[in-house]
């Protein structure tokens, strides 16, 4: 016979899973309210009480919409409540209504569009045509991030006038479940995938040539993935040329166990012996 605990139990976790999704859906609602309207956009308009009143309309390129009884209202540049603000002061302003509850539910994003540049499969300009936009959404549209691409996405941002920049490493945002790092990308964002780092490798190794430069990766590991040395080669007295942060050219000998840095370039002497 099944206890009432356990029958319980079920209900309680429906109770939960209802919580967390109707929490989910206020928090959608509350970021669309954020959405600023533009050219383009379309919205849905409801009147309680006053079904005559619905209307779907677009923004003009002037920023602009018409609606039943007041005419043309400029909504460019407002958000979807600042919108709905206006509504209600036109309505009660012009004396058509006295107390109206104005709804406005976005329908089409067309206004606020973003660039994607560097090595993704497709570059361009996109628009967000969904909200909230993350930003693997679009890496995803951009074609994904291509083997040459970094695993540091830089997003330039606007932010009071001023240029911002961010850095996400997608890789741990997806490998080590960061998904707080999958940001909600904004009109006016710049999204840049820089090319992903190297380092050269030549004289006594088996596969000379530009590798990679992975996470952390020692020098060892480095010649590892260049095949290693040949049989005449040593990596007694290897040499590097790296370019310190004032940009000059520095060549010395590296320990096994020191990171590789990007555009390193790696001399395999021959062994004397």
């Amino acid at each position: 016979m099944t206890s009432p605990r356990h029958r319980l139990l079920p209900v309680l976790f429906l109770m939960m899973l209802w919580s967390l999704l109707l929490g989910t859906g206020t928090a959608l609602a509350a970021s669309e309210r954020e959405y600023i309207l533009g050219p383009g956009d379309v919205i849905k308009i409801s009147v309680f009480e006053h079904p005559e009143l619905a209307t779907e309309v677009r923004v003009s390129e002037t920023g602009r919409i018409r609606f039943p009884l007041v005419g043309e209202v400029p909504v460019g540049g407002l958000s979807t409540s600042q919108t709905e603000s206006a509504l209600v002061s036109a309505l009660v302003g012009g004396g058509f209504l006295k107390k109206p509850q104005v709804n406005i539910l976005l329908t089409v994003y067309r206004s606020q569009q973003i660039d994607i540049l560097g090595h993704v499969g497709r570059p361009g300009r996109f628009p967000i045509d969904q909200h909230p936009a993350r930003l693997s959404d679009f890496l995803a549209q951009a074609g994904g991030i291509l083997p040459s691409g970094a695993d540091v996405v830089r997003i330039v941002r606007s932010v009071s006038g001023k240029p911002q920049l961010l850095e996400i490493n997608h890789l741990e945002m997806f490998d080590e479940g960061k998904l707080d790092r999958d940001l909600a990308v904004q009109g006016g964002d710049v999204i840049y995938v820089p090319r992903a780092p190297y380092y050269y490798a030549y004289g006594e190794i088996q596969r000379p040539g530009q590798f990679r430069v992975e996470a952390r990766m020692t020098v060892m590991q480095a010649m590892a993935v260049a095949g290693g040395v040949t049989p005449r080669g040593t990596l007694r007295n290897m040499q590097v040329t790296r370019r310190d942060q004032q940009g000059n050219l520095r060549t010395f000998t590296p320990s096994l166990a020191d990171y590789v840095q990007s555009d390193d370039v790696f001399y395999i002497k021959e062994s004397l012996f």
